[in-house]
């Protein structure tokens, strides 16, 4: 069961953030849980990394479309964000849907936008980290997120970055260089929700990673038989989907009208359904 204890302070704004999305598993968790959490919460906006919506391994249209519908504002992405074919077209007709913004200007889609939420903008920045992702050619995303926190703040002081990176140290160090400069930092990619929430001595509130929603008990939301066997044989095999103990996992915001974070804590949500419900054919 969830748990969240906010302090006395009325806050302006309450964002919450869900970890990544993955497969079917994942989109059914979306459609179970979000419309009780956000009347049950008072949840005024709506991010989700959407990297492995379609069968673990990037996002298709029919897929950023439906969790659209369902009720996310802003769908992040991450190295995979041009994995399904129809979103390279799609992607740049949708501006609910980020792709990082230090890939190259020239690529479809954008990094970031200013979004209304009631009376209330929200800057919102998708960055890519640098290590171990020797596939793609990026911008340095120290030195370019200055840049976009500049232009963002010409609209709004509530800025909030989605850093999808590999290695806690890359993320910690992103943490402490956006300290005071924006008002959360969010670490995705990993796909196991970290406990390390907190916020910077300036403002920023901060988490490592902020884990996954589809099968708990799987490898980062894929059949577990599937991942070993790779590791014991080297032969690459396709993963599979895994429905066993799901969870919306993520992160609750707190963030007042200077763009401070005032509270943050971590989500866990279980969610539960009949076989017939989980083997539909929900997109």
């Amino acid at each position: 069961m969830l748990h969240l204890h906010y302090g006395k302070d009325i806050m302006s704004i309450r964002i919450l953030y869900i970890g990544e999305i993955v497969g079917k598993a994942g989109v059914y968790c979306v459609k179970q849980a979000l419309p009780k959490l956000k009347q049950e919460l008072g949840i005024n906006f709506v991010i989700a990394n959407g990297e492995g919506a379609t069968g673990g391994f990037g996002i298709g249209k029919n897929h950023s479309i439906y969790l659209h519908k369902l009720g996310i504002d802003v769908i992040t992405s991450g190295e995979k964000i041009y994995f399904k074919k129809d979103m390279v077209p799609h992607i740049g007709k949708s501006p609910y849907i980020l792709r990082p913004a230090n890939y190259p200007p020239s690529n479809p889609g954008r990094g970031w936008r200013v979004y209304q939420a009631g009376d209330q903008k929200i800057g919102v920045i998708s960055l890519l980290g640098q290590s171990s992702f020797n596939r793609v050619h990026l911008s340095n995303p120290f030195t370019f997120l200055p840049e976009l926190v500049t232009r963002v703040k010409e609209e709004t002081n509530l800025v909030i970055v989605d850093f999808h990176a590999s290695t806690t140290a890359e993320k910690y160090s992103m943490f402490h260089h956006a300290d005071g400069m924006v008002s959360a930092v969010i670490g995705s990619h990993t796909k196991v929700l970290s406990a390390d929430e907190h916020i910077k001595a300036k403002g920023t509130g901060v988490i490592c990673d902020s884990g996954r929603t589809g099968s708990f008990m799987s490898v980062g939301g894929l059949d577990p038989s599937i991942e070993i066997g790779q590791f014991l044989t080297q032969i690459p095999e396709r993963s599979k989907e895994y429905w066993e103990r799901l969870e919306l996992q993520g992160v609750i915001f707190d963030i007042n009208e200077q763009g401070k974070t005032e509270h943050i804590e971590r989500l866990k949500y279980p969610v539960e359904g009949t076989e017939s419900e989980r083997n539909g054919n929900d997109q």
